[in-house]
């Protein structure tokens, strides 16, 4: 019997091309991957900038749609332009209820900007951090925790095998290529993806592929009069 097991994690980050791979790999041991792939292609690295600003506009995120967080961290950007700890930080609690901070989600940042800007978190040195320590320092302040930290190694780090057990959208595209009755639980998230190391935030990014995709085609089939979309509407719906 020849061993199935795919290859070693790359020492480097992910890439256009180790994702090309490492996709190849998946879609030979996983049908349902591979299914995912010939129905919609590859799916894009979904890379972001390391630094306080992606860290940002991670919280932003949390519990919110997409459209709605990129639209407070656009306005963010024109109200403190450099963005950085220091141009946070002199924003009032006014200033950044107009942009789209609640309260929670203030406290929340500027702890990080603080943090940041006193040296006790050093964001350049995450990238030579293990995964558990970039998790520990990661969630060591507050608002920040396992699905920030995750999604911050998976798209920033871009470590290859990332999972972000707590992230709704993947549990849905999860349910529905498995052909599963239910999104799974975090803990059952760990399980499906089993087969998947080191891969599996090649894993995710395919599974994210599907859900964006089929939502994307199943709006198109609304404005043609098809039957409204009742699933799940954003690509993350994250736990902080």
């Amino acid at each position: 019997m020849t061993d199935a097991s795919p290859p070693l994690i790359p020492a480097s980050p992910l890439t256009g091309s180790s994702l090309a791979e490492a996709v190849d790999v998946l879609v030979g041991l996983d049908p349902d991957l591979g299914a995912v792939v010939a129905r919609f292609g590859r799916p894009p690295l979904w890379d972001r900038e390391p630094g306080f600003p992606t860290l940002v506009h991670l919280i932003l995120e949390q519990q919110v749609s997409l459209a709605s967080a990129k639209a407070a961290f656009d306005r963010l950007l024109v109200a403190a332009a450099p963005l950085t700890p220091e141009a946070f930080l002199r924003l009032d609690d006014a200033e950044l209820l107009a942009i789209g901070f609640s309260r929670q989600k203030t406290r929340y940042t500027r702890a990080l900007a603080r943090a940041v800007d006193a040296g006790e978190l050093d964001l350049d040195a995450l990238a030579h951090a293990t995964d558990d320590e970039v998790d520990l320092r990661l969630t060591a302040l507050p608002g920040i925790g396992p699905w920030t930290a995750t999604i911050y190694r998976l798209m920033v780090l871009r470590r290859p095998d990332a999972w972000p057990i707590h992230d709704m959208a993947l549990a849905q595209a999860i349910a529905e290529v498995r052909g599963l009755s239910r999104r799974p639980a975090a803990a059952e998230m760990l399980a499906l993806a089993e087969g998947w190391r080191p891969w599996r935030a090649v894993a995710a990014r395919i599974l994210w592929h599907h859900y964006l995709s089929v939502r994307a085609d199943r709006s198109a089939g609304r404005e043609r009069g098809s039957r409204p979309d009742v699933g799940v509407d954003r690509a993350h719906q994250p736990q902080p």
